[in-house]
């Protein structure tokens, strides 16, 4: 689902956007982290998605081999999570495309966090 999502909605071309390690150069990092808010279920898009927003295009996936027991997903706490990723994707797509919260242009207050050696977005 959330591939299917990132694809026609994100603009994002990987085969799974939620299994496997990320990897980054640390000038992708420097762009994308001051801009992320999901701290949650959809926190592999958004990075995904606001680093090809910013023209970061070149993405390399290592296939992973897993063992999936889907008796979980079927019952409350499963779908829970399902609806909860599905929120937060929306969400991602609706900052992108809407507001274009991820822009240079956007007005938002940034502060150098000295522990990080980064800056980060204050949400304010």
């Amino acid at each position: 689902m959330a591939q299917i999502f990132a694809k026609l909605f994100l603009g994002i071309k990987v085969r799974d956007t939620q299994a496997g390690l990320k990897i980054f150069k640390g000038k992708v990092l420097e762009k994308v982290f001051p801009r992320l808010l999901v701290k949650n279920y959809a926190f592999d898009l958004e990075i995904l998605s606001v680093a090809n927003y910013l023209g970061f295009k070149r993405i390399y996936e290592a296939p992973l081999k897993f063992n999936y027991q889907f008796g979980s997903l079927t019952h409350a706490t499963g779908l829970s999570t399902i609806y909860k990723c599905l929120l937060d994707a929306l969400a991602v797509y609706y900052r992108l495309h809407i507001l274009h919260y991820y822009d240079n242009k956007n007005k938002r207050k940034w502060v150098y966090d000295k522990d990080l050696q980064m800056r980060i977005n204050t949400g304010r």
